[in-house]
């Protein structure tokens, strides 16, 4: 039985994360869904962070939110974190990780800056993407306004977050746009080619499924995933070229349908020599970290704010 590759901790999350049967019909209601949980997130007590959400000009006259985390009580300039939710590149918003990047802020010692991309299949690619890189100048741009030093930003995100932080990454490189220190990248979304590719039963099996899969990237391709001429900046795993790119943390389960992408993505910036740290959880499916107090969960975020203070501060301490 599948179940029993679960690591027993993280069983409980399969109730919280039924796989979606994801489609045009069913979409607009999954949004809607996954903004009410959203909403009723309790936020974490005695963060020491406050937040605030401002705009942000795209180069095709569209306005983006961003919201905003800067720790309290520290003077100096800050590093910062441009973070990038996650949600299949066709869910989510700002406020899925809202209580998440209150913590994370304090943890890492950073201001983060949350970006509100355009969602496909209503904007297509490359709108996400210029969208996060139109947050990026902006982050370097404002940077005395916000109390970061534009020379410390890390890019980070989570699952479609995730991929659109390492194709931000490679958009800044070809651009010459603002340095980016260091990439986090949680179970990242990163090749449509995926889609077509015989995995294992086990990968996948789980809340985000080879269906969803095929939806999210048909959605932000506008075409069918897997074809000849898919774009880089839409699909990170095409980049033939990955050198000259940050720093890299990668963490996935490994009964994540991505294990596979994301452990090639990973040797091949290695091959690169890119600096690269991929983790792999025994026992954990795509999302797993919705159980935030499971042994697993725990050692993923606590790895991955390791990776962060390393590239931000130089060192593993507690802000």
């Amino acid at each position: 039985m599948m179940r029993d590759l679960v690591d027993p901790a993280l069983l409980p999350g399969l109730d919280l994360m039924p796989a979606l049967e994801l489609n045009g019909n069913s979409l607009p209601a999954i949004r809607q869904g996954m903004e009410q949980m959203a909403a009723m997130a309790p936020e974490p007590e005695g963060a020491g962070v406050t937040w605030r959400e401002d705009r942000v000009a795209t180069t095709d006259g569209h306005y983006i939110s961003v919201r905003i985390y800067t720790p309290t009580g520290l003077s100096t300039a800050l590093p910062a974190i441009l973070h990038i939710h996650g949600g299949g590149y066709v869910t989510g918003s700002v406020a899925m990780n809202h209580a998440s990047n209150l913590v994370l802020a304090s943890a890492a010692g950073a201001v983060i800056i949350s970006v509100d991309y355009r969602l496909a299949p209503e904007t297509i690619a490359p709108g996400a993407v210029e969208d996060c890189y139109a947050a990026l100048r902006w982050l370097h741009d404002q940077a005395a306004q916000l109390g970061v030093n534009p020379a410390r930003i890390a890019v980070r995100g989570e699952s479609a977050g995730g991929g659109l932080a390492a194709a931000l990454c490679l958009l800044a490189r070809d651009r010459g746009g603002p340095a980016i220190v260091h990439q986090n990248l949680i179970y990242p979304m990163l090749d449509d080619r995926t889609c077509i590719t015989r995995l294992a039963d086990h990968q996948g099996a789980f809340v985000w499924t080879p269906q969803a899969n095929d939806f999210g990237w048909r959605s932000l391709l506008g075409q069918a995933p897997g074809g000849a001429d898919i774009s880089p900046y839409a699909a990170p795993a095409r980049a033939s070229d990955l050198t000259g790119l940050p720093p890299v943390f990668i963490a996935v389960g490994a009964l994540d349908l991505f294990l596979v992408e994301d452990m090639d993505y990973a040797r091949r910036l290695i091959e690169a020599g890119v600096a690269t740290e991929l983790h792999v959880h025994a026992g954990a499916y795509h999302g797993f970290d919705i159980l935030p107090d499971a042994p697993v969960s725990m050692r993923m975020k606590r790895d991955a704010v390791a990776a962060l203070r390393r590239a931000l501060h130089g060192e593993d301490g507690a802000a």
